[in-house]
């Protein structure tokens, strides 16, 4: 993982009418890495994607995006700037075009990064050709790239979005609860997905689901009522008082005997 800071958020708040969704929330990602951002239901985690993002805006703080294109403040900035300068948002509903096969749904996303949304079949060069076949190899699709995307399972058309969003070619790929409503094998293969994924790219993930964030976190994150509680290996978070008081809802000693019978 490269060491060099990719996003710097300081001091982020957000309020809606007076009330502070996010508090001073600090976070900063390095290129590469794999990010997870959890927390309880009301702590802030989706508030602060949609301030990265630029579905909202902070009240406070600044968000700086450190990519290819230099260093920008996209505190301000609208959510389709935010989007080209090269930090793509994953809602948890994936957005796909149902009665388009998997492969098209591959060639729109790639003409919306050019600009061209007409750009189908009839167009298509060959090194565009070779792109998406390389990412349905990525997203373990290409043996339905023929089919009508309306027809896979949840866990499929996840990984189709994700595809999408991958040919827009972002910087940082922001992901709400991906693994959500998964089957089990479906997780694990998204979860393998990623981390093929931050080979070449910041993934910073929003979870709820603790035994997927186990199994691949290397860093964790975690937010209560809109504010950093800890920051760390899912080992020290998982030691840390206040995590277990805060997130689980009981003492750490309780915690300790509930981990050691499950």
């Amino acid at each position: 993982m490269n060491s060099t800071s990719i996003l710097s958020c300081q001091k982020v708040t957000v309020s809606f009418d007076g009330f502070k969704a996010v508090q001073d929330m600090s976070l900063e990602l390095a290129a590469g890495e794999l990010r997870f951002l959890i927390g309880p239901n009301g702590a802030g985690k989706t508030t602060m994607l949609d301030a990265i993002c630029g579905k909202v805006k902070p009240a406070a703080g600044s968000v700086a995006f450190h990519g290819k294109k230099g260093t920008v403040d996209v505190t301000r900035r609208k959510e389709h700037e935010i989007a080209q300068l090269g930090i793509g948002r994953k809602f948890q509903t994936p957005s796909i075009f149902s009665g388009l096969t998997v492969e098209e749904n591959l060639e729109i996303a790639m003409s919306q990064k050019r600009g061209v949304w007409s750009t189908l079949r009839a167009s298509m060069k060959k090194i565009d050709q070779e792109r998406i076949d390389a990412e349905l190899e990525l997203i373990g699709l290409g043996d339905k790239k023929r089919l009508r995307a309306g027809l896979l399972s949840h866990g499929e058309k996840q990984w189709l979005e994700i595809g999408m969003m991958l040919l827009q070619e972002p910087e940082i790929l922001l992901l709400d609860e991906p693994v959500a409503g998964m089957t089990d094998k479906e997780t694990d293969k998204t979860g393998e997905l990623l981390q093929e994924i931050v080979r070449k790219r910041t993934v910073v993930v929003v979870e709820h689901d603790m035994e997927f964030v186990r199994n691949f976190a290397s860093k964790v994150t975690v937010m209560h009522e809109g504010k950093l509680l800890k920051e760390g290996s899912m080992d020290e978070v998982q030691r840390d008082d206040r995590v277990a008081e805060v997130y689980l809802g009981r003492k750490r000693r309780d915690y300790d005997v509930v981990s050691s019978t499950a």
